[in-house]
């Protein structure tokens, strides 16, 4: 087995699809095989009362066999707080991650109208109640009145607009910190700048901490670097990308210390060349077993998943 050790595991914006309630741990990360050893722990999780529900309709009638057609209408039968997973980008979210000991936690920043650093992923407003609304329509003060939290569940304890100053504040020190800046098709470069800036302002103009900034605006980590050259920033690559890509990148753009692209485009060759170039490597979204090994046989530096517990128990097998 290779040395799987170095691989650092990301909660990516918080891991929160682990938080979901028995339910959800009676599948794994892909949604479709069932995790019995896991039914008991979690169904002594719930009040006394609920024990026979969902816990028992993952197994025939003989306690043994799945029943995964059930599963969805006995998870109707929680209180809604269990439902789904906790809401992402929220302070409830990046806590739950850190009950376990995750290496770093993968984060958004867009800016407000009146140009506060917020966390945030979705160009819109929709899941908020505000479609067709993006979070440069609001000042901060507005977002803080708006609840972030209760969209996966109306249960949720509220949450406002989470700055990017109360992030940094809250979990540097605790763990590494990818901050994602986020640039939409349309923004003037006048604003991303401002963004930067303000984001610089915040994190550091140095390598601190585990802190660094990743992006798919190319053009956004050109201006950083220049504003921050000791700065770590990691190219966001996509699925179009090739190894010719990575070659012509490594060459124009030096400065970068690394690249983080899609798990379904990496392999042993992208690999290769990017260990001798001494860049680090990220890989994004891994959600199931078969995605978090072969990032870690690939022995890439950064794992950013939605189930940080499953890609511990892996790495750490």
């Amino acid at each position: 087995m290779s040395d799987q050790s170095g691989c650092l595991i990301f909660a990516h914006r918080g891991g929160n699809k682990e938080a979901g309630g028995i339910a959800d741990d009676c599948m794994d990360a892909g949604g479709t095989t069932s995790w019995m050893g896991e039914v008991e722990q979690r169904r002594e999780q719930l009040p006394r009362a609920m024990h026979g529900a969902i816990a028992d309709d993952c197994m025939d009638a003989g306690g043994t066999t799945p029943r995964m057609e059930e599963v969805e209408q006995r998870r109707e039968q929680l209180p809604r707080a269990m439902h789904g997973a906790i809401a992402e980008n929220t302070c409830a979210a990046f806590n739950y991650a850190l009950q376990y000991p995750i290496d770093g936690i993968e984060t958004d920043v867009q800016l407000s109208l009146d140009e506060v650093p917020v966390l945030w992923h979705d160009w819109q407003l929709e899941k908020l109640g505000h479609p067709g609304k993006c979070i440069d329509d609001f000042n901060f003060a507005e977002l803080e009145q708006m609840d972030f939290a209760g969209y996966n569940s109306p249960d949720a304890l509220p949450e406002g607009a989470l700055s990017l100053q109360a992030f940094i504040d809250s979990y540097r020190g605790r763990c590494s910190l990818d901050i994602e800046l986020k640039s939409r098709d349309g923004e003037s470069q006048q604003r991303l700048e401002s963004k930067i800036l303000q984001m610089l302002a915040i994190i550091g103009t140095s390598a601190a901490d585990g802190v660094f900034i990743s992006s798919y605006s190319l053009p956004g980590l050109i201006f950083a670097h220049r504003h921050a050259p000791d700065l770590p920033l990691y190219y966001l690559l996509s699925g179009h990308h090739t190894q010719a890509d990575i070659e012509r990148l490594l060459t124009d753009y030096s400065f970068l210390a690394g690249f983080c692209l899609p798990i379904d485009i990496h392999n042993e060759f992208i690999a290769k060349l990017l260990r001798e170039q001494g860049k680090g490597v990220g890989v994004y979204t891994c959600n199931n077993k078969e995605e978090i090994q072969k990032a870690l046989d690939l022995k890439v530096n950064i794992l950013i998943t939605d189930y940080p517990k499953l890609a511990l128990q892996l790495r750490d097998s």
